[in-house]
């Protein structure tokens, strides 16, 4: 079935269709990983995004039970040079065209995705569209679309869970979690609770919580600002604290470090970061469009996290301030294990 990606500037790619076959629409964004689609596909940063896979084939693995790192994805499409339609004759996989028909997800390969690379990044953001035509009437209807806002709202929990454990009690702010993360605290016996995005402050202070956890997510540091406020009023100093993705850029602002605009927004799992104490380079995964500029930070640092690419800051920890910050997912799923000793490090600001 022959399906047509359309982008806002008016031109269109042909491809061929897997997956559902509604007509969708989103933002373009790239997704630099060479592994890990599912992860890639399910990540609720992604939310409301048409996913292009640089990676030349996604599909061999097929999907499993582990990988989630959501049960519903958010994702509006994604796009692929080309797609394994054979995977493993095993019944714990799925092939990734059934699971797309299942979550309602369309798809199109035997595209040009090299192309649409180098289109997205010189436009930055691309609204775009997966449609059976390519008509005047197709190109109307995209250039009519409004962009959602407030993502991490539409992604968060609408009520607390717990994920319980025997060990240290944290509180999670759910600004788009990835399962994955959680998986992490629970393997180092962490009682966590997950909270709302808009959760109050007298909610997370009768957990009892040992310490708190701002989780990545989708959208823009100006959305959920104004709810994060208070809780960093209250909390910022008195107990531990870790920004991850989208929460990192929360408290980066608070703090009043200067974010600075990516030339490519990061999505993927080969982002290298440097520690500045040991010189030890780490392979990371981020997903995320801004850093903070090194100058700006007017704290003591007892350690610093560069990005190489850039040389912007990706990550900071600061033990009198208990806090720490990771503009890139400690716990890759998918990606390197590198960064894993960052939940190390934040169950020892705990004791």
């Amino acid at each position: 079935m022959k399906r047509y990606l359309i982008l806002e500037d008016g031109s269109s790619f042909l491809g061929e269709g897997l997956g559902s076959s509604i007509i969708s629409t989103g933002e373009l964004a790239i997704q630099t990983g060479n592994f890990g689609y599912q992860e890639a596909l399910t990540d609720p940063t992604n939310a409301g995004r048409i996913l292009v896979f640089t990676a030349p084939m996604i599909g061999g693995n097929g999907i499993n039970a582990i990988d989630y790192e959501s049960i519903n994805p958010t994702v509006k499409g994604i796009i692929a040079n080309d797609v394994a339609r054979n995977i493993s004759d095993s019944e714990n996989f799925q092939d990734l065209d059934s699971f797309l028909k299942e979550k309602n997800i369309p798809a199109i390969y035997n595209i040009d995705t090299r192309a649409l690379v180098h289109r997205l990044n010189k436009e930055k953001t691309i609204k775009a569209s997966i449609m059976d035509t390519n008509d005047e009437h197709a190109f109307d209807q995209i250039k009519a679309l409004v962009l959602p806002k407030n993502r991490s709202a539409n992604v968060s929990t609408k009520n607390a869970y717990a994920v319980p454990n025997v060990g240290k009690t944290v509180a999670v702010i759910d600004l788009g979690l990835k399962h994955s993360m959680l998986r992490e605290l629970s393997l180092r016996k962490i009682n966590a609770t997950v909270l709302p995005y808009d959760v109050s402050v007298p909610d997370i202070k009768n957990l009892r919580p040992e310490g708190i956890i701002i989780s990545g997510g989708p959208g823009k540091v100006e959305e959920v600002a104004a709810n994060l406020k208070p809780i960093f009023d209250t909390f910022f100093g008195n107990y531990p604290i870790w920004g991850i993705g989208l929460g990192f850029l929360a408290l980066s602002s608070y703090l009043n470090f200067e974010l600075i605009k990516l030339p490519e927004a990061f999505n993927g799992t080969n982002y290298p970061v440097i520690e500045q104490n040991s010189n030890r380079i780490w392979q990371t995964a981020m997903n995320i469009d801004q850093l903070v500029l090194p100058n700006s930070v007017q704290m003591e640092m007892e350690q610093e996290y560069y990005d190489l690419h850039s040389e912007l800051l990706a990550g900071f920890s600061n033990k009198k301030s208990k806090v720490i910050a990771t503009a890139f997912n400690a716990e890759g799923a998918p990606g390197s294990l590198d960064a894993l000793e960052i939940f190390d490090d934040f169950v020892k600001m705990m004791v």
